[in-house]
């Protein structure tokens, strides 16, 4: 009680502005004079940084400052400092192979950091921050690669890409078995669970087994292989693993095969360098599941 009748006492004593609601005065409390002096100083380099700096917009430009300074202009001289400092190492990047890189602790972690960079501005959009891939982009961590895992087809494949309009690029597809009319339902249903049973899942009871292998041997063993281990040079999947792109369930095989698979990779051959593609691959590689 004594503290509020003290504050009370205070207010009392304060100046108002003469503003008055319901029976409440406004103070006039002005503020600190050194917060003031502080707002006029900001006001005064506000104005000298008009001046010096590039700040006014023009009809056709703007106002260039005192310094003649631009931050494109700043940038750029950062850049060109950096590629003098890393000049030595990225010329031992484009003269060695990529398996030399990959052999070589210190041109390796050179590449992973570039790779890993590369990476993410560009590929992680589709295979995931992690390479881990998602439904219909593959996952580049395991083993399982469509056009090999070697280090020169790993180049290959960024270089050129995957059904692209690069006359180089891969360009495998798998056909619309269903909208062609090549075959009716019950044989695709019969197919898709052949090809499930193929990876070790076990298929609904009374699935014709028989006709879904017949069919497969008919139309699908000349890319899949006649076990089902799939064609490198073609990019058809291997069938018999546990790795599905687009996922194992009846309903999302037997849609593939109606209507069929052709996922798209862009060629980056006019996106980045030879250097940045070598450096790409190398940190793809090392992922894990390059061979």
């Amino acid at each position: 009680m004594g503290g509020e009748k003290k504050a009370r006492n205070n207010s009392e004593k304060a100046l108002t502005t003469g503003h008055e609601w319901d029976g409440i005065e406004e103070l006039n409390t002005p503020l600190p004079k050194w917060w003031i002096w502080i707002f006029y100083a900001t006001i005064v380099w506000s104005i000298g940084y008009w001046v010096v700096y590039p700040s006014w917009p023009l009809v056709s430009t703007y106002a260039s400052g005192a310094f003649n300074w631009r931050s494109r202009s700043a940038v750029q001289k950062e850049l060109e400092l950096l590629q003098k400092l890393r000049a030595p190492l990225i010329e031992a990047l484009r003269a060695a192979p990529v398996e030399k890189i990959l052999a070589d602790p210190q041109l390796l972690n050179l590449a992973r950091a570039q790779g890993r960079v590369v990476f993410r501005d560009n590929c992680a959009a589709c295979h995931g921050i992690g390479a881990t891939g998602i439904k219909g982009y593959p996952n580049l961590n395991d083993d399982d690669w469509l056009w090999g895992g070697k280090p020169q087809d790993i180049i290959y494949t960024i270089t050129y890409g995957v059904r692209s309009a690069h006359p180089k690029a891969h360009s495998g597809v798998m056909p619309a078995f269903g909208r062609g009319n090549l075959l009716k339902m019950p044989e695709i249903i019969a197919v898709a669970e052949y090809v499930r049973t193929l990876s070790g899942l076990t298929p609904p009871a009374g699935t014709d087994l028989a006709l879904g292998g017949k069919v497969f041997k008919e139309h699908c063993a000349v890319c899949h292989a006649e076990n089902g281990k799939g064609r490198r040079d073609i990019g058809s999947p291997d069938l018999t693993d546990s790795i599905w792109l687009y996922g194992s369930d009846q309903k999302t095989i037997v849609d593939g095969i109606y209507h069929g698979r052709g996922g798209m990779m862009p060629a980056w051959i006019d996106r980045l360098d030879e250097v940045t593609i070598k450096a790409l691959a190398a940190y793809i590689h090392s992922l894990g599941g390059g061979k």
